[in-house]
């Protein structure tokens, strides 16, 4: 690893300030990836603002049409939230299925997003359900954040708030994990609202999280899981590697769409 500054912020305000003062600073949530990339010297930030001290950064709020969750809210509360599991039960199991209890006792909901690794979970649930990311400085529709692999609308200083989610009539979240990660070799979410259904794609997608417009469309008129699983996803573009060839995910995707549309509620 190599050295640098560490300053733990005390507020929203003072983290931003912290990471203009000095040239490539990163912000510092739970640490999952961040941590681990510079002990093996692949990331060499000059200073690391830890936000693990800013109160208002923690925490779920519920109301009639939207949940908010803080962006430092670590998976396991999610996952354990009681008031959650009765208004977005799929965010709750989502939580759960992250890592391993340490994974999840540290990692940050704002974390994963920030970073926007392609096989992370949350990405799928705030583009499956339509969410705001909500920063310091501004709101981000989902359909606009996820830019590509690793990458997101966030600028350079700009640090994660909050991610508010608009409450469905249904949701559920499928994924084929790998066995020792846990990571989604493949996991689909599914929201429907009204006529409205969205369906997002984690894991499988070499540019990252997306959604599947035909699958959209065929739930919109039945909702129901006999409605996708005759449909074919085109292996175009979709990641192939030791843990699985695009063909193979390109053939999960709607096996898991229609396990998630048996599951929504």
């Amino acid at each position: 690893m190599y050295e640098f500054d560490y300053h733990r912020a005390a507020s929203l305000a003072d983290a931003v300030s912290q990471l203009k003062q000095v040239g490539d600073s990163k912000p510092l949530a739970g640490g999952m990836t961040l941590l681990p990339t510079c002990k093996m010297r692949l990331a060499r930030p000059a200073k690391l603002v830890d936000l693990g001290a800013i109160a208002a950064l923690k925490g779920i709020v519920i109301s009639d049409t939207h949940v908010t969750i803080g962006a430092m809210t670590r998976h396991a509360d999610v996952a354990a939230s009681r008031e959650l599991a009765a208004a977005l039960p799929a965010l709750c199991v989502l939580a759960g299925g992250i890592g391993d209890p340490q994974v999840r006792n540290r990692g940050t909901m704002g974390g994963s997003v920030a970073n926007n690794d392609p096989a992370a979970d949350y990405p799928s649930a705030c583009l499956g359900l339509g969410a705001t990311i909500v920063t310091d400085r501004r709101e981000i529709a989902a359909d606009d954040y996820f830019q590509g692999l690793f990458q997101t609308a966030l600028e350079e200083d700009e640090i994660i708030a909050a991610i508010r989610f608009p409450r469905p009539d249904c949701a559920a979240y499928v994924k084929f994990k790998n066995p020792a990660s846990r990571y989604a070799t493949v996991g689909v979410f599914v929201s429907r609202k009204g006529s409205d259904v969205r369906v997002a794609v984690t894991g499988a997608g070499s540019d990252g999280v997306f959604r599947v417009a035909e699958l959209e469309a065929a739930l919109a008129k039945t909702f129901a899981p006999d409605a996708v699983a005759s449909i074919k996803v085109p292996g175009d573009g979709l990641s192939s590697d030791m843990h699985g060839s695009a063909e193979y995910r390109a053939h999960l995707i709607p096996v898991l769409a229609a396990r998630a549309v048996e599951a929504c509620k």
